[in-house]
């Protein structure tokens, strides 16, 4: 009984995929286009202020880097909860999940800190100027590589 039914479960896999990649190629006959495919302008050079390089550099180590190490390299075990049952410090030198998030994204978490409950990142604001945030952003963005950074900005171009 098992047999027949992964008979059919085989062949009904078999048929969908026909007819997906059918209606692929005739999506291509036809002229229609995948957004996901139109290509994405290059990204564009780096931050490279040295000012505002050496500020955000200066403003990590005073503030960020007992958490998220000197480098930005993060906690040792940063994807283990830890005893208190929260996240450690992530990297955020372009190893950890810091690149999925909009500079806008970035700034609102230094800005007020982890949503409650879920993490110890504490809040910055009224302690770092809106300058300073965007300093320290674009240092440990400085640090990223340049894969990482090109994937960070398609990612900003789709808007997601």
């Amino acid at each position: 009984m098992n047999r027949i039914k992964n008979r059919i479960y085989v062949r009904i896999f078999i048929g969908a995929t026909l007819l997906l990649l059918v209606a692929c190629d005739n999506d291509h006959k036809m002229g229609s286009h995948n957004l996901d495919a139109m290509p994405v302008p290059a990204a564009p050079e780096r931050q490279q202020d040295p000012a505002q390089l050496a500020m955000g550099k200066q403003v990590f180590q005073n503030n960020c880097a007992s958490c998220h190490g000197g480098q930005a390299e993060g906690a040792a075990n940063w994807r283990k909860k830890d005893m208190d049952g929260f996240y450690p410090a992530p990297p955020l030198n372009g190893s950890g999940h810091a690149w999925h998030h909009s500079t806008e994204v970035l700034g609102n978490v230094i800005s007020n800190g982890s949503v409650q409950g879920q993490g110890k990142m504490p809040a910055w604001k009224g302690k770092l100027s809106g300058q300073e945030i965007s300093a320290v952003i674009a240092w440990f963005q400085s640090t990223w590589p340049q894969p990482v950074y090109d994937a960070w900005f398609e990612m900003q171009q789709r808007g997601r």
